[in-house]
C-alpha cells in the first residue's frame, strides 16, 4: 500500500489487521526496511492491533527527495504523523521504532503527543542522552562511521562495491547472525532494485551530522531533535547490551524529558534486538501495549530492568 502525505511524499508500508483494531506503527531503522519487523507484525495481529510498518522515506518503494535537508528529524517525524493520520485514527495505541526508527520515534514523541499514546525504543538513546555520549572517547569510536557518511558520493561506491559487500557484512559482522542469506538478499534488494535508495538512506546520517555538529559546538544536550514537549506517555526502551553501535550507558532515557519510562536490558541480544530475540521483544511489546494507560497525575517511576529471560526479570 501506499500513503500520499503531500509535498511529493509517498509512503510504502505493509498493513496487517483488523481495521478497527488498535493501530500499531512500525518504523525500520538503517539499512533495513519494513521486513525488519517480519517477527513482530504476526504477534502484534495475533494479541488483537492493526500493524502498519512503513518504508521510511528514501526507502525500498518510497518516495526519493533528492536534498539532504528533505531528511532532517522534524520532516521523518511529521511522515509519522502523517501515515497515522492517512490512517484514519486519532491517535495511534504505539509507536515503535528501531535504530533509525527509534530516533524517529523520539522527535516525533516530542512534537505530536496528540497523535500516540504510548512509544517503544529499540537499541536508540533518547537524542539528549546521544549528545553527552558523542563527548566521550568511548562512543566517538563507536560513531565514526556518522563522520564517513559525510562525504558526498564515496560512502555509496564503497558500500555498492563487490556486490553490495560492505552492506552484507554489516548483517554478518555477529558470529551468531540472526539474519538468513535469503534475509540478506532482501536487503541488499530493497537498495538495489530502487535507485536513489542508498543516497536516501545516508542522507539521513548527512542531515543528523549538521545538527549534532551544530549541538556539539553550541554545547547543547539535544542532538538531532528540537524537544517541543516532554513525552509524559509511557515509553519502553529495549536494549540489546551486545551493541557495537552504542553503549549501554546511554540507554535509559532523561528524567526531566521522558518522565515515565521503563528500560529493558538483553544480555544476550545485539544492536538488531528485535532479530536476536524476537519471542522476547514481542512479549515485552505486547505488555508494554496492554497496560492500562495511568492518568496524566500518576506519572510513572522510571525502571531499569536486566531481563535475560522473559519470565523472570531483575530490577536493578
Amino acid at each position: 500500500k501506499f500513503a500520499d502525505l503531500g509535498e511529493g511524499v509517498r509512503l510504502h508500508f505493509v498493513e496487517m489487521g483488523e481495521p478497527t483494531a488498535p493501530l500499531v506503527v512500525l518504523v525500520h531503522g538503517f539499512p533495513e526496511f519494513w521486513y525488519c519487523w517480519r517477527n513482530q507484525i504476526p504477534a502484534l495481529v495475533e494479541a488483537g492491533y492493526r500493524v502498519v510498518a512503513v518504508d521510511m522515506r528514501g526507502y525500498n518503494m518510497s518516495s526519493k527527495p533528492e536534498t539532504v535537508e528533505a531528511y532532517a528529524i522534524k520532516e521523518l517525524a511529521s511522515d509519522i504523523q502523517g501515515i497515522i493520520e492517512y490512517c484514519g485514527v486519532k491517535s495511534a495505541a504505539a509507536v515503535i521504532g528501531h535504530d533509525w526508527g527509534a530516533a524517529v520515534v523520539w522527535e516525533f514523541g516530542h512534537t505530536y503527543p496528540e497523535w500516540y499514546e504510548r512509544l517503544g525504543i529499540l537499541n536508540v538513546p533518547h537524542p539528549a542522552e546521544f549528545t553527552k555520549g558523542l563527548r566521550t572517547v568511548q562512543q566517538l569510536r563507536k560513531s565514526w562511521y556518522i563522520a564517513a557518511f559525510q562525504i558526498p558520493g564515496v560512502p555509496e561506491a564503497l558500500v555498492e562495491a563487490n556486490d553490495w559487500w560492505l552492506l552484507r557484512r554489516v548483517f554478518t559482522l555477529d558470529p551468531d547472525t540472526p539474519y538468513s542469506e535469503a534475509d540478506i538478499e532482501q536487503y541488499v534488494g530493497a537498495f538495489r532494485d530502487h535507485p536513489g535508495a542508498l543516497t536516501s538512506a545516508i542522507n539521513y546520517y548527512r542531515s543528523a551530522g549538521r545538527q549534532l555538529a551544530s549541538s556539539l559546538v553550541s554545547g547543547s544536550d539535544v542532538s538531532y531533535a528540537e524537544l517541543a514537549h516532554v513525552i509524559d506517555k509511557p515509553v519502553l526502551v529495549l536494549w540489546g547490551e551486545r551493541d557495537a553501535y552504542l553503549g549501554k550507558e546511554l540507554a535509559t532515557p532523561p528524567t526531566e524529558w521522558v518522565p515515565n519510562a521503563r528500560t529493558v536490558f538483553f544480555p544476550e541480544a545485539t544492536h538488531w534486538i528485535n532479530h536476536d530475540v524476537p519471542d522476547k521483544v514481542n512479549a515485552e511489546l505486547i505488555e508494554f501495549i496492554g497496560e492500562p494507560l495511568s492518568s496524566a497525575d500518576d506519572v510513572a517511576t522510571p525502571l531499569v530492568k536486566d531481563r535475560s529471560d522473559v519470565s523472570a526479570a531483575q530490577v536493578l
